[in-house]
Parts: structure tokens; sequence; C-alpha cells
């Protein structure tokens, strides 16, 4: 199959197409041991000013300035004192929106991400969940800001095949309490068993 990049007018659109938009894309991991590619099947979509569950809802800070465009680049960030997770900017610049990339499916280097996830007990679980995506891929903080959409970069977006529409659903975010809580912002293929499982918040 030929190398598609998805090009940055893709990524400058409002999050919420292009959240659904990113199922079956693959992701390319470039590094020094190895090549990865994951076909993403879970992701949500996160809109800035206007949505409680976003980092920017209050504004940019130092933290999570990537966030404010230029749209394609990677927004990675450090939780609970120990795991990485990575987004994709989307929409104008200057207005906050991001794409969290949830899991997929490991369809190259395979073995590479089984040497960073040996917890995992099954090839499906190894990026199945934001975290173990991060670690399978081996993406910290020296990783935000990449800019996904330029040629040799070591996280690129490439077109990939899109599932069927009716196989693409959408419900509540994982984890996300409080106002947020309620947005239907979580997309993932039917079926697919990389998806995570749902997790309320406080659960």
């Amino acid at each position: 199959m030929p190398r598609t990049p998805l090009s940055r007018e893709f990524f400058q659109r409002p999050v919420l197409e292009v959240a659904p938009d990113l199922l079956g894309r693959t992701l390319l991991r470039t590094t020094d041991e190895g090549t990865l590619e994951v076909r993403l099947t879970e992701v949500e979509a996160y809109e800035g000013a206007n949505d409680p569950g976003s980092h920017a809802y209050r504004g940019k800070t130092r933290r999570n300035e990537v966030m404010f465009g230029p749209a394609g680049h990677i927004y990675v960030y450090f939780t609970y004192g120990m795991w990485h997770c990575m987004n994709v900017v989307c929409g104008d610049e200057g207005k906050a929106g991001a794409v969290l990339l949830r899991a997929g499916e490991i369809v190259r280097g395979a073995e590479l991400a089984r040497k960073r996830r040996p917890a995992a007990r099954h090839d499906r679980e190894l990026a199945q969940g934001p975290a173990r995506l991060a670690t399978a891929l081996d993406v910290d903080l020296a990783l935000n800001g990449a800019d996904a959409c330029a040629p040799e970069s070591p996280l690129e977006l490439l077109a990939g095949e899109p599932p069927p529409k009716d196989s693409v659903r959408n419900g509540p975010r994982t984890g996300v309490g409080g106002e947020g809580a309620w947005h239907p912002y979580r997309y993932w293929i039917e079926g697919d068993r990389t998806v995570s499982r749902y997790r309320a918040h406080g659960t």
C-alpha cells in the first residue's frame, strides 16, 4: 500500500469532525530501534474553551500551549506521575482542540511493542488504552510538539483504511467527570478487540 500522509488541511477542521475520521488511520512511529505502525481504533475529542474536560478549558498554559496550534502537531502530556498520553491538534490556530489517541492495533513492529509492554498478555493489549499506546510506541515529552504532517517526522499519521461508517460508535469519554462527563466525544470501531474498556469517572 502506498504511504500517503494525511495533509495539514485534514486536521484544520473542527475537532468533532476530525476525531471519528481518524479511526482506521495509520500512526507511524520511527525510532532508532525500528518502525512501528498502529491502526487507530479508538479516540476522544477535546474542544478546548468549550469543553470542561479539556486541558485548555481555562486557557493557554506552558503545559497545553501545543493544543493552540498549528494543526497536525502532537500534544503529549504526563499524567499520574508515570504515564504519557498523546493527542493530535485540530482546528484553527489559536483556538485549542485536540484528539486523544486512545487505542489501536499494532500492525507492524509488534516485537518492539512487546519489549516495551511486557505486562501485555495478548497482542491486542499492546496499545489498548492511551498510556499503553504511548508506552508501546516509546512516546514521551520529547515528542511534544512534533509535526505529524512533516516528512521524516518521528510520528506521522497516514491515510490508512477508514472503517465502514456504520461500524463507528460514539459515547461518553473514559474517566472524565464534572461538567464534561456527558459529552459523547469518544469514538471507536465496534467489535474491534483492541478498543479499551469504558471506565466512568472515579471507577
